[in-house]
């Protein structure tokens, strides 16, 4: 039997900020927490977002991790009561899928003594999510750079100098990752691809330095934001709102639904004309206003 109680702790993530398609993101200080407990079956209870959709059996997620962890070292996971208590979206950009692998496999790594390092850990969740943009940052906190060297996903940490808030946007429809993957075009222009790599330079610049009077244009994006304004048609008429509203820089999260605009001030009002310009589009939603976490997933005792 599995030690004593505790919660695993896994923050929201924003994803590709724009430019850093698939390679940069950042922990958001939103939170999911997993209680684990011995048990004489496995349990699993949902509280918030996705307790009327999510499993509550085997195929959950985040037992599914666990499970994979325990497999891969030839151990059998043990019987847990896991009760979930989920602030993060679904399908809304926000890594609410990371946030679960992630919680997992820190579970699991605590029952067994924590056999693994973190370096590890970013391994096996980026192996389970397809990439490491969201479960870096899940995993280590703060804006992450995230790259590979043949297989090993790799991470750099970038520090944020000033402190800024970030305004949500989230939609009430989904916008489920395969679904915005799939209209991106395998080809990339040359140009766009140096219109990317000029932005992703001049954001990671702005983070470090504070020049926050970049962020209109270090937000840009030609990769993958165009194509996906065919799912989300009222998209750059949010994104305008958020500018001439004050946002620093204003971007899709993730692969959406959500957009993030990113604020030095005022940023309520940056949500309220975020929300006036979906309204006159047809899209209604709520306004979360949070910002960057320096710590990411962490067990807490009971």
């Amino acid at each position: 039997m599995p030690g004593p109680s505790f919660i695993v702790r896994a923050p929201a993530t924003t994803a590709n900020m724009g430019p850093g398609f698939d390679c940069l993101g950042m922990a958001l200080n939103l939170w999911n927490e997993v209680a684990v407990a011995p048990a004489a079956r496995l349990t699993i209870e949902i509280e918030g977002e996705g307790h009327d959709s999510l499993p509550r059996d085997e195929r959950n997620i985040i037992f599914q991790a666990l499970q994979g962890f325990y497999l891969k070292r030839g151990e059998e996971p043990p019987a847990l009561a896991l009760r979930c208590k989920n602030r993060i979206p679904l399908f809304r950009g926000l890594g609410s899928s990371a946030a679960a692998i992630v919680s997992g496999l820190v579970a699991a790594n605590h029952l067994l003594g924590r056999p693994a390092g973190r370096t590890e850990i970013l391994q096996e969740a980026a192996a389970i999510e397809g990439h490491g943009d969201n479960v870096a940052p899940a995993i280590f906190g703060g804006c992450q750079v995230v790259f590979k060297d043949n297989d090993i996903f790799l991470h750099s940490r970038v520090p944020v100098g000033e402190k800024i808030e970030t305004v949500l946007f989230i939609p009430d429809f989904e916008m489920p990752t395969e679904k915005a993957r799939a209209v991106l075009s395998p080809l990339v222009p040359r140009g766009d691809a140096i219109f990317n790599l000029s932005r992703v330079a001049l954001l990671v610049n702005s983070l470090v330095t504070s020049q926050s009077r970049y962020l209109r244009w270090a937000t840009e994006d030609r990769l993958h934001q165009p194509q996906r304004q065919m799912l989300f048609p009222a998209m750059e008429q949010i994104f305008q709102a958020a500018l001439g509203a004050g946002a620093g820089g204003v971007f899709l999260s993730g692969s959406g639904s959500t957009i993030l605009a990113l604020a030095k001030r005022q940023p309520a009002r940056i949500g309220e004309a975020m929300l006036r310009a979906g309204a006159r589009e047809g899209v209604a939603g709520k306004i979360v206003i949070t910002g960057p976490v320096v710590r990411g997933a962490h067990v807490r005792g009971l």
